[in-house]
């Protein structure tokens, strides 16, 4: 049994061909080459109104036949790498299966930078918001996904966000960062007892605060209008456990937020190797789930 009584809500009872929105691409149909993007013109924040001179890439991946759904990908790595391959790329190539567009986010690593990361993932956000016509988006259908500690970036962006500035002089920056679904793949969620401590020391330091280690328990950081958030996790992870998943989706319940808590009996971190029947489940009962939300359109 791959849920939980208590995650049992509309999606169990659909066949994975109900997702019809999410349709295979037309036989013969062609995907654009994927394109290259970098989200900070040279000068990325670093925080306390500091910047560095470098840049951020996300990577986008236009399906053929576009829905106009898009997700910022947000691979793992205990934020000390990137696993931009299973994680990431692959996750892509997935989704424009199903006619959705697939942003691939390399994130700068914290590197006793905490706010860093999220930083891109909110520029990342903004970016492919700004751009959505031009990228056949719609602005009002764009989520995020994450694995592992992207899976913690992603909760983060999901639970920090703001509605933009309009009064900044970057259009780009106008926009709102917060994503209209969340995605988490056996992510790191707390940063507290049950933790991954590599991610942890990774991104608040050795000694953080405990106001610090608060503001990244992301489960602490639901409220209402959190997005719908699916989860899906092994019960045999021992790199991550999936307690992380569980306190996120309770917090979830708790505000009515829509979500739902896929539970897979076996898998371990990574689900075996990205391949095989757990992860193929969790692939089939998100898509399932996603087309479900019905989320509203959005003019651009």
């Amino acid at each position: 049994m791959l849920f939980r009584a208590a995650c049992v809500t509309l999606a169990i009872v659909f066949s994975f061909s109900h997702s019809s929105v999410f349709s295979q691409e037309t036989q013969g149909a062609k995907r654009p080459d994927p394109i290259r993007v970098g989200i900070w013109n040279g000068r990325a924040p670093v925080g306390d109104g500091k910047f560095q001179e470098t840049e951020v890439f996300i990577t986008v991946h236009q399906p053929a036949t576009p829905n106009g759904t898009a997700v910022v990908i947000c691979p793992g790595g205990g934020y000390g790498g990137l696993v931009t391959g299973g994680e990431g790329h692959g996750i892509a190539a997935w989704l424009n299966k199903h006619g959705i567009a697939g942003v691939v986010l390399e994130y700068r690593l914290p590197a006793g930078r905490t706010f860093v990361p999220l930083n891109d993932a909110q520029r990342a956000i903004r970016t492919v918001r700004s751009r959505a016509k031009e990228w056949q988006i719609d602005p009002g259908k764009i989520g995020i996904i994450g694995f592992s500690a992207g899976g913690h970036l992603a909760s983060t962006a999901g639970t920090h966000f703001d509605g933009g500035d309009p009064k900044s002089a970057d259009p780009i920056e106008q926009g709102s960062c917060r994503p209209d679904f969340t995605i988490l793949i056996y992510p790191v969620i707390s940063m507290g007892e049950k933790t991954h401590q590599g991610s942890k020391q990774n991104l608040l330091g050795a000694q953080p605060t405990p106001k610090m280690v608060d503001l990244f328990s992301n489960e602490k950081q639901v409220n209402e209008k959190t997005p719908p958030t699916f989860l899906a996790h092994a019960l045999d992870d021992r790199v991550v456990v999936p307690e992380n998943s569980k306190m996120f989706y309770e917090a979830c319940q708790a505000h009515k937020v829509p979500s739902m808590y896929l539970e897979l009996p076996s898998g371990g971190h990574g689900l075996n190797g990205y391949k095989g029947p757990m992860w193929d489940a969790w692939q089939e009962k998100s898509l399932i789930w996603l087309a479900e939300l019905k989320l509203p359109t959005s003019k651009n």
